[in-house]
């Protein structure tokens, strides 16, 4: 637990975070997308999932167990709601981390209707042996559970109704073998283009009563990491700049002015995502370099580059990693403003 809590208290010193922080709870709901004619982006998935719907509402079965992976803050979570609310039934939601125990499980899997879903956020961490007991409630409806110990144990058979898992999971190379191969259908979310993030931005927008101009949405799409997550917290905070140092109504010029003042720059980067380029550039001219020694470099945690930070360095070819390490490429010089081959002579932010 104090490795969880350490994470989590790193990834809220960032706006823009992929993270789902408290305040992104507080407003989801009334947001978030209920079926797929009102999700946006990510066009091949819902295509393959409505296929997947139709055909399994016509023979009058559950759905096959569905796997969605991709980095956090790109509707995971969404669009396991969204699959239930599309199905016509109940979802139960919970987390690989929550289930610390088998009976934790069953109490879950028994209470589970015909056709219901069953959503685990995070599911790569699931224990091992709470991971075993999903097994054969996967694959046969059943579960086995062990009543006593010594001499005394015996397997209780519990039959279970015909009800669907659905995975969500950042890292989809920790999941076992054996789990990945009980999902049925298979998922990647990837990153959002801006104009996708843009119709989301106005979207929410409307919801919340905020006035916004073509311009100004467009400006935090930019901003936003290719993640609907961030581009509805970036909203926010641009509305409550507009609303103390404009007229409330967001543009182009009270948009870039809220997001520079927050320290995100033209392309979505912060200061950590700045620190980690320079120290690449500047500490270790350019890579290859491991990510343990970037972690020692500025004092952070490796998970949290890993998680949070390379994804979208990665994505937009910032960052490329060899078997020797992670090098810097020539667009990091030019974003930067560094001449390659020369050290900057800037701190790292």
């Amino acid at each position: 637990m104090n490795e969880d809590q350490d994470k989590a208290k790193q990834v809220r010193k960032r706006l823009i975070t992929p993270e789902r922080l408290l305040e992104d709870k507080e407003q989801s709901l009334s947001i978030r997308p209920q079926y797929l004619t009102e999700y946006i982006g990510q066009e091949q998935v819902k295509e393959n999932l409505r296929i997947s719907i139709e055909a399994t509402k016509a023979r009058g079965e559950a759905l096959e167990h569905i796997l969605f992976y991709g980095p956090p803050g790109l509707g995971k979570t969404t669009l396991a709601g969204i699959v239930a609310n599309e199905m016509g039934v109940k979802l139960t939601k919970t987390s690989g981390p929550a289930l610390e125990r088998p009976g934790d499980l069953m109490g879950i899997l028994t209470n589970l209707e015909d056709k219901q879903i069953l959503f685990i956020d995070e599911v790569h961490r699931l224990p091992h042996i709470v991971e075993e007991y999903l097994y054969p409630a996967m694959e046969d409806f059943k579960i086995d559970f062990i009543i006593d110990k010594g001499a005394y144990a015996r397997t209780m058979e519990f039959a279970l109704k015909h009800s669907t898992l659905i995975g969500a999971t950042t890292r989809a190379g920790s999941l076992t073998r054996a789990m990945r191969e009980r999902f049925g259908i298979f998922h990647s979310l990837d990153f959002y283009m801006p104009h996708e993030l843009k119709v989301i931005v106005t979207h929410s927008a409307r919801i919340l009563g905020i006035e916004i101009d073509d311009d100004g949405a467009m400006e935090i799409a930019r901003r936003s990491r290719g993640t609907p997550r961030i581009a509805n917290r970036l909203l926010r905070r641009v509305r409550d700049y507009a609303e103390v140092r404009s007229n409330g109504i967001i543009n182009l010029e009270v948009a870039s002015a809220s997001l520079f003042l927050q320290g995100i720059d033209a392309i979505g980067l912060d200061s950590l995502d700045r620190r980690f380029l320079h120290a690449v550039v500047d500490v270790y001219q350019g890579g290859p370099v491991g990510i343990d020694a970037i972690a020692a470099t500025l004092n952070e945690d490796v998970d949290t580059l890993l998680d949070v930070v390379e994804p979208f360095l990665l994505k937009i070819g910032f960052i490329i990693r060899t078997k020797s390490g992670r090098k810097a490429t020539a667009d990091v010089y030019t974003h930067l403003e560094i001449e390659k081959g020369l050290n900057s002579s800037e701190e790292l932010l």
